[in-house]
């Protein structure tokens, strides 16, 4: 306790999505380990069980979410897909600040009166809000990027840029690789206010902090880092994998399945395939039924994840074509949620069907997993093509159709092409392995970090 009041006391305030109470938590862990004591503040919506982290003090603030007609899968779909469609729903995140705001500002008064000093508050970048209020306090604002740094420049630089600025900035390989003038298109395609306004809040909570976090590894995005300190003077600190720092922490809002595991113990080395979606994206019937018929058709062992609710219009899996489970039988595995690290850790998986979501993309990477890309919204799209287009670990889905959907597992699972492309994830596997030895980049970088909050 004595080290923990050296350290200083730190307040975290999470948002209340899957991906991102799993990273903030990652870091709360690893924070803790360093010395200091953590309370989080989180919004009601998907709150998490206290009993199961004991070492954290956890303050609810309201945030009259569940009154409204949106269940939270729908809320979370739509605040995400506001990032780069023209649907106007970025009021959803707008509501949720306007509701959290006060009670995030009052929380905080009652902290640093009771502690009386708070070294920081790190606040997740989609509780925007909580940098005006920090300022108004006096308190140092950190801001933690769930998604990939580049993300700071497709969301708030690109944007604002002209023609000829965009090309002057998008010169470099990699960043030509990644066809951000593309992504761009997408988002400046028929903007609402709401939209503009969030990214406005958004650009300025980043601008006004005291250090940005980005669960990331330098090695993985050099050349939009560099870009990235240009439009941002504020120090970056690339700390991840986070979940390889916190290996021990789960905070899954859906029941892991631990029998896939088993059934994954008697399979082939690097022959399942394993798919999901992640915990927000929804697909149609249709889709459904072709997905299937690819699984079925490629006679590769899968292992695939249909959460309940995923299919449009079914309650779980009771719109799969009549023939599928027996054309399948004991080789396909359908679980309502598995344990995502220990399957991609595990012998027998030599592929990942993926939303490229980033906690998924850089969880795969760490253990040496090539991809098969269908991205659905936002940030997802430029995960898929740093896999696709720069690291060139994976595959995109282009065409779901079933026939195409065989020839690109084949591609990915038994032709020459994968086993090239796995040899450059494995690669990747080994670089991810280094930033975490004592003098790699991340560990540099949490130093860093450290340093920066004790000032």
């Amino acid at each position: 306790m004595e080290e923990q009041q050296k350290s200083g006391h730190l307040v975290l305030v999470m948002a209340p999505f899957q991906g991102h109470l799993t990273s903030m938590l990652q870091l709360a862990t690893i924070l803790h380990s360093k010395g200091f004591s953590i309370t989080i503040v989180h919004p009601e919506l998907n709150s998490l069980n206290p009993s199961n982290h004991p070492e954290f003090t956890f303050v609810s603030i309201p945030d009259k979410i569940k009154e409204s007609q949106l269940s939270d899968e729908d809320l979370a779909d739509k605040l995400k897909e506001s990032l780069v469609s023209n649907v106007d729903v970025a009021g959803s995140l707008q509501s949720l600040h306007k509701n959290c705001a006060a009670p995030l500002q009052k929380c905080l008064e009652n902290i640093l009166h009771s502690h009386h000093h708070i070294a920081a508050v790190i606040y997740d970048t989609l509780m925007f809000c909580a940098q005006t209020i920090v300022n108004e306090l006096g308190i140092p604002g950190i801001t933690l990027r769930t998604s990939s740094a580049t993300t700071m420049l497709l969301f708030s630089v690109l944007p604002q840029l002209g023609e000829k600025e965009l090309m002057s900035g998008t010169e470099s390989p990699e960043l030509q690789a990644l066809q951000l003038q593309r992504l761009r298109a997408l988002i400046v395609q028929n903007p609402t206010q709401a939209m503009m306004e969030v990214r406005a809040a958004f650009t300025n909570a980043i601008k006004f902090s005291s250090a940005i976090i980005v669960n990331s590894m330098e090695f993985l995005e050099l050349e939009a880092l560099s870009k990235v300190r240009q439009y941002f003077p504020t120090p970056i600190f690339t700390v991840g994998p986070l979940h390889k720092l916190a290996p021990a922490i789960c905070c899954s809002l859906l029941t892991e399945d631990d029998k896939c595991i088993s059934w994954l113990n008697k399979q082939a080395p690097k022959s399942v395939l394993y798919v999901s979606f992640g915990s927000i994206a929804n697909i149609d019937k249709q889709e459904l039924i072709e997905t299937a018929w690819g699984l079925s058709n490629s006679k590769q062992p899968f292992l695939w994840v249909v959460r309940p609710g995923m299919v449009s219009g079914s309650e779980w899996i009771e719109s799969l074509p009549n023939g599928f489970e027996e054309s399948v039988r004991e080789r396909g595995c359908i679980v309502k949620w598995a344990p995502q690290k220990e399957v991609l850790a595990h012998a027998a998986v030599g592929g990942f069907w993926s939303h490229c979501g980033w906690n998924s993309t850089i969880e795969s990477i760490c253990e040496g997993v090539p991809m098969l890309c269908r991205p659905f919204f936002g940030d997802q799209l430029l995960s898929s093509s740093y896999i696709c287009n720069v690291w060139k670990i994976g595959l995109e889905l282009q065409n779901l159709e079933r026939g195409n959907t065989v020839r690109t597992i084949k591609r990915l699972m038994v032709d020459m092409e994968g086993k090239d492309i796995r040899n450059r994830a494995m690669d990747l596997k080994k670089k991810a392995a280094l930033c975490l030895m004592e003098d790699g980049s991340t560990s540099c970088s949490f130093n860093g970090l450290i340093k920066q909050i004790s000032v």
